[in-house]
């Protein structure tokens, strides 16, 4: 019997090459494989010894060879096949272990592109390959975490087929993930991202409990690890739903750094934000605005879940709460509830990806762009186009308005009083409709709008909004402007002594 090792990273590849030496296998290893493996005391073949040929050009040529690929991909059960690796010397490989040169380690640490094309496999891939389509006679191993897993069915004699082709399913993926990183990478620096072809690939996480509905299957698939390392779960399993509120509670909560942020979402849309002196406060405040819609909704926390918060929380049902970080006594105030579930980022603060690109299904396709981002220079740089400009507390409303309007479905227009949200409406086709939404449901709520900042995440087309914003007694708007009638819009702002603000960027979203 004989393995093949060629790895770029050797996590744990000594110990699995003493384990198969120990099973019988003859060990092949190449460079600085084969280097590491001798030094470590593994017997080991180095691939010229096998291939009759040195590495050749740099290294770029040494396992492309008849005498490797022939012995992986023949097939043990043709006669044919083993008579011709017989006359021509060729030995069964039945064991590769490959990863790949490190394409997106040096893309993040170079922009030498000459390095960069040198750090592209070409023999790895090719035997991944190899030893894939031959799955019925081969064993290919990509992942350090299959290495104990694959020592113990060899040992066992639970090599199956079943157990082959799973391997063999993740080689694939493995390759397919390798080669459609480099065309993104060489689209992004050749076509701005945007070639022909577009790959979108993630790791799943988890399943989800269900998707949308109970009938369909979904499961979370992750960019770098990141719900691996900043989503943990404490009680409850996440469904499709659940993750896509999470997603937009998150976002909001988490726009405003280190400040004690909470956002309630319903339906992937917010009925509740605000900023207090502590978490409990800002709860507080934020469950005024839409006390009903926070029904069987999701809370997120920019910060400690802690057992005075829990309780204050367990007054009324939430289906899902998803904090920076939790207490044990939080946790221990919902043991009896059932159905809530409750997440944790294992933070100081709630985090975000870095995302550089969004994507959304269509029939038939896909649409792709760039992420959109709220910054707060946008915000601090805006521009105040009328004779009043906003006291301190109006433009820290005004800012909250306007990120939250900016994560918010268009049309959208928010308001914010003393750092709560008081009154939202989102999602219309008029955004004078959206408008007057928000101001029934803050009237209905007993929520007092007199005195609030007003955000819209794209720009007035007439003044009627503006009128509208006045009569409820609104005292400041930013907006991103860039409409015909601006002139008319910041001459209402000035008429009714308010003050308006352009941020120049608009932020629809669909």
């Amino acid at each position: 019997m004989r393995a093949l090792i060629s790895v770029s990273d050797k996590t744990g590849i000594v110990e699995f090459a003493k384990d198969l030496e120990s099973l019988g296998f003859e060990i092949v290893s190449t460079g600085g494989t084969y280097k590491l493996l001798s030094e470590e005391g593994v017997k080991a073949l180095e691939i010229s010894e096998v291939t009759k040929f040195p590495e050749m050009f740099d290294g770029r040529v040494k396992t492309l060879n008849p005498m490797i690929h022939g012995g992986i991909l023949h097939r043990r059960d043709l006669p044919l096949h083993v008579e011709l690796a017989k006359q021509h010397g060729i030995v069964g490989i039945d064991v590769v272990c490959v990863n790949l040169y490190p394409f997106k380690e040096t893309i993040a640490k170079t922009d030498d592109f000459d390095e960069i094309i040198e750090n592209i496999d070409i023999g790895g891939p090719a035997m991944v390959r190899s030893a894939a389509k031959n799955f019925a006679d081969v064993l290919i191993v990509t992942d350090v975490l299959d290495y104990d897993v694959v020592i113990e069915a060899l040992r066992e004699k639970k090599n199956t087929l079943e157990f082959r082709r799973s391997l063999m399913i993740k080689a694939f993926e493995h390759t397919a993930a390798y080669d459609s990183m480099i065309a993104n990478y060489m689209n992004k620096r050749f076509n701005e991202g945007f070639g022909e072809k577009q790959f979108i690939v993630g790791t799943k996480a988890f399943n989800t409990r269900y998707g949308e509905n109970p009938h369909q299957k979904g499961a979370l698939y992750e960019f770098d690890y990141f719900f691996t390392n900043n989503f943990k779960t404490l009680k409850g399993e996440a469904s499709f739903n659940n993750m896509t509120d999470i997603h937009g509670a998150v976002k909001i909560a988490a726009s405003f750094g280190d400040a004690p942020a909470v956002s309630i979402i319903k339906h992937a849309n917010p009925c509740g934000f605000a900023i207090g002196e502590n978490l409990l406060e800002s709860y507080v405040k934020a469950l005024k605005c839409d006390p009903i819609s926070a029904y069987g909704g999701v809370v997120a926390i920019n910060g400690k879940l802690d057992k005075a918060l829990a309780e204050k929380i367990n007054e009324i049902f939430v289906e899902v709460i998803i904090a920076a970080n939790v207490d044990e006594d939080a946790l221990a105030v919902f043991e009896s509830k059932k159905r809530i579930k409750i997440f944790s980022q294992e933070s100081k603060y709630l985090v975000l990806s870095d995302d550089e690109f969004d994507f959304k299904h269509i029939d038939g396709g896909f649409v792709f762009q760039n992420s959109d981002r709220v910054t707060d220079e946008e915000i601090k740089e805006a521009k105040c186009l009328t004779t009043r400009v906003a006291t301190t507390q109006e433009f820290s409303d005004l800012e909250i308005a306007y990120k939250v309007a900016s994560l918010t479905k268009s049309n959208c227009v928010v308001y914010v009083k003393n750092s709560a949200m008081v009154a939202i409406g989102m999602g219309m086709t008029s955004r004078v409709d959206a408008g007057k939404c928000g101001l029934l449901k803050a009237k209905e709520m007993g929520l007092e709008v007199e005195g609030c900042s007003m955000a819209s995440e794209a720009f007035f087309p007439f003044r009627d909004s503006v009128d509208a914003a006045a009569l409820a007694g609104v005292k400041a708007i930013i907006e991103p402007g860039g409409s015909i009638r601006d002139d008319e819009v910041v001459n209402a702002a000035n008429e009714h002594g308010m003050a308006l603000y352009f941020t120049g960027v608009r932020h629809f979203l669909h």
